[in-house]
């Protein structure tokens, strides 16, 4: 055991942050306007935006939670991976042909082009929240491992606010500087980098457990904890066949398009043939990690005997600094944040880009070429690496699987923004009034949905009758979201007139066909 973080894993993990930073600033010396800055003239090879959308994704949370997901369960949320392929796959044949009619740089600007552009701004701004409460929990998963490094040294109030700035210093810099290209390509690395981190990590499991790793799997499969499939059909329990495959494509189908952070990296490839690659083959390469982060978990689950933790979050950290030898150690503390830089990089990156081309070129009336804009697409970046790092300084855990938190976040928004491309594309008749209408419904109910838990602790009178809303595993809010506010967008269509035959309407009409 090497009982701590020595010199050379600071050397390591220096040399890393250093190196990427340097990276990331280096690439971005030759940016021209805003579309340069946001999606690289679209000059980017498929298999490193492939990468970028598996970083992004990944993030420190795969790193950290998902191993404690099988340490303390099995390894059944390989069927909500599963499910992520099946989304992947739909919105590779729906949605991503209409990003590529045409030079759009969010995901956003189809539903202006459908609906009219308040839509588009109402959709953004939900994003925007969206995806600064999630990313600020990610950010708050990261300064976990990095908290056990320097707690020996640092009084433990700083302990997590210093973990937060590290992080987020490193990231803004080369973001800032290097924009999307800088963004995929360190992604590229970072990739590599945790992927290296998870196999080291499997060998010294396999290592430090008598027998290997076939004593390990023997006495998983006997305590039940390699069962995948879960055939049970409640909606109350996340990890089951039905919630994994179809709640997991729904949240697929979300985050990858109706998701401005995923969607601006596949608008970043050369072609749309390229980009179908990219997001079918990074559902693939996911399925892979998971499988990889899961078996970690049931590894560190023999190797600590079933010891109980209490924070499921904190037990690959606790191995990785307590077990692993010099230079390891760094190297996969490293990866970690390798992973969670990546999906900070890239929401700084979105955020900025909807923010710029969503409220305030319409606002201004200005183009992406024009003087200047380059320099306020930076100051957004800015702006929201400021709201990331304080939302993470406010957040607290309480024992809860931080994965579980931050896929509970983005589902009772996700569904409200799916709905409305759906709704685009299927009902010709529906209007700006009735997307609007339909996404607030959505999007309001399933926020009522979700924090009903916390209602009830806050109100105990109304536990009894929030109970059924608080068994609703989260899998199923997409689901739930999506269909509200397509129904409430589809009926509120029949209160008019059908509109004019417009571009628009002809969105509708070819995605019907």
């Amino acid at each position: 055991m090497s009982g701590g973080f020595t010199l050379l894993d600071w050397t390591v993990l220096v040399v890393y942050l250093l190196g990427t930073t340097a990276l990331g600033m280096w690439l971005g010396r030759d940016q021209k306007d805003a579309r340069d800055y946001f999606v690289a003239s679209q000059r980017i090879p498929w298999w490193a935006i492939l990468f970028s959308v598996v970083a992004t994704e990944t993030s420190a949370l795969t790193f950290i939670s998902i191993p404690g997901l099988a340490y303390v369960g099995n390894l059944s949320f390989l069927q909500v991976a599963a499910g992520y392929i099946l989304g992947r796959i739909v919105i590779s044949y729906t949605l991503l042909p209409r990003y590529y009619q045409g030079e759009l740089v969010t995901a956003y600007a189809l539903l202006e082009k459908r609906f009219g552009l308040a839509t588009r701004r109402f959709a953004s701004v939900v994003f925007m929240v969206t995806r600064s409460f999630g990313d600020s929990v990610r950010v708050f998963a990261t300064a976990i491992p990095v908290a056990l490094i320097i707690g020996p040294v640092v009084p433990a109030q700083y302990v997590g606010p210093l973990s937060i700035l590290i992080l987020g210093a490193f990231t803004v810099l080369y973001t800032y500087h290097g924009g999307m290209r800088a963004v995929v390509w360190t992604d590229v690395l970072q990739t590599g980098v945790y992927l290296i981190g998870g196999v080291a990590a499997m060998w010294l499991l396999g290592n430090g457990v008598d027998g290997g790793w076939s004593a390990i799997l023997d006495g998983a499969a006997a305590q039940g904890k390699l069962q995948i499939i879960d055939r049970y059909t409640g909606i109350d329990r996340p990890h089951t066949l039905w919630a994994g495959l179809i709640g997991g494509a729904f949240l697929s189908m979300a985050s990858h398009g109706a998701d401005q952070m995923i969607v601006q990296r596949l608008m970043a490839s050369g072609s749309l043939s390229d980009a179908r690659r990219s997001l079918i083959g990074s559902g693939v390469v996911v399925l892979g990690q998971f499988l990889m982060f899961l078996l970690i978990g049931i590894g560190l689950h023999a190797y600590y005997a079933g010891e109980v933790f209490p924070r499921p979050d904190a037990i690959f950290p606790r191995f990785i600094v307590e077990v692993m030898p010099p230079g390891l150690t760094g190297l996969v503390i490293a990866a970690i944040l390798a992973a969670a830089m990546s999906t900070v990089s890239g929401a700084l990156n979105s955020l900025a880009a909807a923010t710029l081309h969503d409220l305030y070129l319409p606002l201004t009336g200005k183009r992406q070429d024009d003087p200047g804009v380059l320099r306020t697409s930076k100051l957004f970046t800015l702006i929201w690496a400021a709201v990331l790092i304080g939302g993470a300084m406010l957040y607290r855990n309480e024992g809860t699987p931080v994965v579980t938190i931050a896929l509970s976040i983005a589902s009772f928004t996700y569904g409200g923004l799916l709905g409305a491309f759906f709704l685009a594309m299927l009902v010709a008749r529906a209007t700006q009034r009735d997307a609007i209408a339909g996404m607030a419904t959505g999007i309001g109910i399933m926020t009522f949905v979700v924090f009903a838990k916390a209602i009830s602790g806050w109100v105990p009178a109304l536990a009894p009758t929030l109970a059924p809303f608080v068994r609703i595993a989260w899998p199923w809010y997409v689901l739930i979201g999506t269909s509200l506010t397509f129904v409430t967008g589809w009926l509120l269509s029949f209160t008019h007139a059908a509109p004019a035959d417009s571009a628009g309407a002809s969105l509708a009409s070819r995605s019907a066909r």
